[in-house]
């Protein structure tokens, strides 16, 4: 069996030497996938509760399960190294070759589920519901099913070359080849971009917006308060209204922001099966929010549940309310003032 070579992908090495095991390789591997299996549930875990439901939310559970899934399947396959399963051999090669396949799975995942999540978001982010109805959960469950098996069939039945598992019987070299996606790449660097452009654009309006921020009590709650208000121009409530999407974005992923710099100004190989992972989807997520919601800004309804889409982001908070009002009652926050 072989994995099939990615004309898209780059690739990197877990290489051991002469003295290394297979053994150690495979452990190693198992450790990178339980970490990831554990860090997607603590996320799914930490999320606000009642989030309507979504095509995003589906497919991070979905990757949640199969991330899981593929842990098992290694472990078993670690823990008995040499067995016959339906007249096929497996053994500790097969959990690279797994890996690989994952790994050239999940590198061409980014483009096709980011784009079906903005369609998703573009047509339902005005709804006011919650809860769905049945046809729209059956669609995205559909979507994705159609959006995994999709994937797997293309990569299993791509045409071209194919790469093995590199092994050196000679010297004992075990060599796993690791694929990353220019699909990422290409996607945080059009993500920051899109921050740095918005943030230069807006710049003015974040500094008198942040000078302006207080520290109030509101039903038992301190929050962050931010009475300040533009002009009542349609120019400047726009701008406005993109430069608190700026502010709730950047307050929340700023870390995530300055770390995917960083992978970028270092130009690390970051494996496409590790980096498909709950938080990068979760920060892709918030992103195509934030445009959604900055495309669609005049059909928006001014309600708690339009804006509770996130599973982190709270898109209206920290905000006197959005209108046009005398001097007086912008300086009086309301319950409708929240928390970021």
């Amino acid at each position: 069996m072989a994995a099939i070579f990615c004309e898209n992908c780059s690739f990197s090495y877990f290489q051991h030497g002469q003295a290394s095991h297979h053994s150690e390789a495979s452990g190693a591997l198992l450790l990178i996938m339980l970490g990831k299996v554990m860090l997607n549930l603590f996320l799914l875990q930490v999320q606000k509760p009642n989030l309507r439901e979504s095509y995003m939310g589906y497919f991070c559970k979905s990757l949640a399960f199969v991330d899981f899934v593929l842990l098992a399947t290694m472990s078993f396959i670690a823990c008995f190294q040499d067995f016959m399963l339906l007249g096929v051999r497996f053994t500790v090669y097969h959990i690279c070759l797994l890996a690989q396949i994952a790994a050239l799975a999940y590198g061409i995942l980014f483009y096709p589920v980011s784009f079906v999540a903005g369609l998703d978001y573009y047509f339902t982010i005005t709804q006011t519901s919650k809860h769905p109805n049945m046809c729209w959960r059956t669609l995205y469950t559909v979507a994705v099913a159609f959006t995994w098996i999709s994937v797997l069939c293309y990569v299993l039945n791509l045409p071209g070359s194919s790469i093995g598992l590199e092994v050196s019987h000679s010297n004992s070299a075990y060599q796993c080849p690791f694929y990353t996606s220019s699909q990422s790449y290409w996607l945080t660097v059009g993500m920051l971009f899109i921050i740095c452009l918005v943030l230069v654009f807006c710049w003015s309006e974040v500094v008198d917006m942040v000078k302006s921020m207080k520290l109030i009590s509101i039903e038992r709650e301190v929050v962050l308060f931010f009475p300040y208000m533009p002009e009542c121009s349609l120019r400047d409530s726009a701008k406005h209204f993109l430069t608190r999407l700026l502010i709730c974005f950047i307050g929340t992923w700023a870390p995530f922001v300055l770390l995917q710099m960083l992978i970028l100004f270092l130009g690390a190989e970051i494996p496409a099966c590790i980096e498909m992972n709950v938080p990068w989807l979760y920060f892709a997520n918030s992103f195509i929010i934030g445009i959604a919601f900055w495309v669609r800004r005049h059909q928006i309804e001014m309600t708690e549940e339009t804006w509770d889409v996130d599973p982190f982001v709270s898109w209206k908070f920290c905000f006197a309310p959005f209108n046009c009002q005398d001097e007086e009652k912008t300086q009086k926050p309301t319950t409708q003032s929240l928390i970021c």
